[in-house]
């Protein structure tokens, strides 16, 4: 494609030739091969412009940037936003994709993840082939694909919807993460449904404030044809006010459009009524839990909007099984206790999984948690209050530090946890905690298994260490001599 086609419709000044034809759009400048056009973006970790020459080096045949780059000889196109420009060239490029899906993006801190595995389901109970793009993994259909972050960067996201549409995907359902729709990865997508969960403290080393966290969430539904929202939560009125057309409102506390009522949660599951279309639904999602209710209703109002018969709602919720790493059951070899793994890393979910928990435990108790580092540290204590508030035990330990020292964290999360009265340990090493949680496990306790979830790997000074927890759950076992009950 020429490049006055790619540059169509963005506000930019040309020092060069236009007519360059361009192959490839590229961020990073190793990737850069002859012919493609190179984004210098200007990232909080780096200066894309320093990266320039290296870029040209490897075969690019112009750059985009907000400044000029001295002693760099092709076509400079300079804009003001380089991130709004990447994704508006990466649609022209593709094809503008997106406009020939159904796209449905998902926001919140907490749930987004099952919320669109549940589209998913329900809209290929009714027929649809569906795209997922997610924290745990993309997929076209029933193909897997691998994922590096919840939501791609521009170009690479412009890629996979093109992707996506030439194999004939009816609808996309995607989560949209704050540092996304900050960063402009989905500028330029005008979504079918924008659906908003819930908002609890988490990102904060990023956003700052609470005040520009929910700023940036709520700049999804300013590009949403329908803005499903859940009126239960804190935050809904701002995204409610940043909508630019449609609301519904679902709930689980308040008379709203779609309300869920005489809810039941057992260990199976859970079960509710819900009106559409002046008719009553009597919904069945087979994974327990209150939260559960909450992000089966976004999905199902999210349906809805997207004409979805009742029948394939209910279908599609019934067939629901559990979404890897959110409150998956393990397998313990015929144990008498239980091992649940999820992905509870922020206040609020570990409040909301331990409350599941505590539902129907008829034994003791037993979290095994710590915080990731390089991330919000106000957290950290919080976290640790909740657990001594919900646990008989609590084994303290690491998840990712990251950069920073491990025992640094576990002390700022045992302040929290030592307030409480509550037996506790603090063991460094994830997979002893692991194992010293296993040891002391007795008929009928309940093991929760906090904040890695879905991850395959623990990430300690830059370098990630394969840590599966399903694996390091077998491996334990196997070193304690159990052997699978036949």
């Amino acid at each position: 494609m020429y490049l006055k086609e790619l540059l169509s419709g963005i506000n930019c000044k040309v020092h060069g030739d236009k007519n360059i034809d361009i192959k490839n759009l590229q961020y990073d400048s190793r990737n850069v091969q002859s012919g493609d056009l190179f984004f210098c973006i200007s990232g909080t970790a780096a200066d894309g412009h320093a990266y320039a020459p290296d870029a040209v080096k490897n075969g690019a045949v112009a750059i985009v940037v907000t400044k000029l780059v001295d002693n760099v000889h092709v076509t400079q196109v300079v804009v003001k936003d380089d991130r709004a420009a990447m994704a508006l060239c990466a649609a022209n490029f593709y094809g503008h994709p997106a406009k020939r899906l159904k796209m449905v993006g998902v926001t919140g801190t907490n749930g987004k993840t099952t919320t669109t595995y549940m589209v998913k389901s329900i809209a290929e109970a009714a027929g649809y082939k569906v795209g997922l793009i997610g924290t745990i993994k993309n997929m076209i259909g029933q193909r897997e694909m691998h994922t590096e972050r919840t939501t791609p960067e521009s170009a690479d996201l412009q890629r996979l919807l093109r992707e996506m549409a030439d194999e004939k995907c009816d609808i996309v359902v995607m989560e949209v993460s704050s540092h996304s729709l900050l960063l402009k990865r989905v500028y330029g997508i005008e979504f079918d449904v924008g659906v908003f969960s819930n908002l609890t403290q988490d990102h904060l080393d990023f956003h700052q404030t609470w005040e520009n966290y929910v700023e940036s969430k709520s700049k999804l539904f300013q590009q949403s044809r329908i803005s499903v929202v859940n009126v239960d939560d804190d935050s809904a009125a701002n995204m409610i006010s940043a909508a630019s057309r449609e609301v519904m409102e679902y709930s689980v506390l308040h008379p709203t459009g779609y309300m869920a009522k005489h809810v039941k949660n057992a260990p199976d599951g859970v079960d509710y009524d819900v009106k559409i279309d002046g008719k009553v639904l009597d919904i069945h999602v087979p994974i327990p839990g209150l939260f559960t209710v909450y992000n089966s209703l976004a999905a199902l109002v999210a349906c809805h909007a997207l004409k979805i018969d009742g029948v394939y709602i209910k279908q599609g919720l019934a067939a629901m099984q559990a979404v890897p790493g959110r409150f998956e059951l393990l397998d313990v070899r015929g144990q008498g206790y239980s091992i649940i793994l999820d992905y509870s890393h922020t206040p609020d979910s570990l409040e909301n999984a331990l409350l599941t928990v505590k539902e129907f435990a008829r034994g003791k108790v037993i979290t095994v948690f710590g915080c990731g580092g390089n991330r919000d540290a106000g957290k950290r204590p919080v976290m640790g209050r909740i657990a001594a508030k919900y646990s008989d035990y609590v084994v303290v330990t690491s998840d990712n530090p990251r950069f920073e020292e491990p025992d640094a964290i576990i002390a700022q999360i045992e302040a929290g946890v030592a307030e409480g009265n509550v037996q506790y340990i603090t063991i460094e090493d994830r997979k002893k905690a692991m194992a010293h949680a296993m040891k002391m496990a007795q008929q009928d306790d309940i093991i929760l298994l906090a904040g890695k979830g879905h991850e395959t790997y623990q990430e300690i000074r830059g370098v990630k260490h394969d840590f599966d927890e399903k694996v390091v759950v077998n491996e334990i076992m196997d070193e304690m001599g159990i052997k699978t009950k036949k």
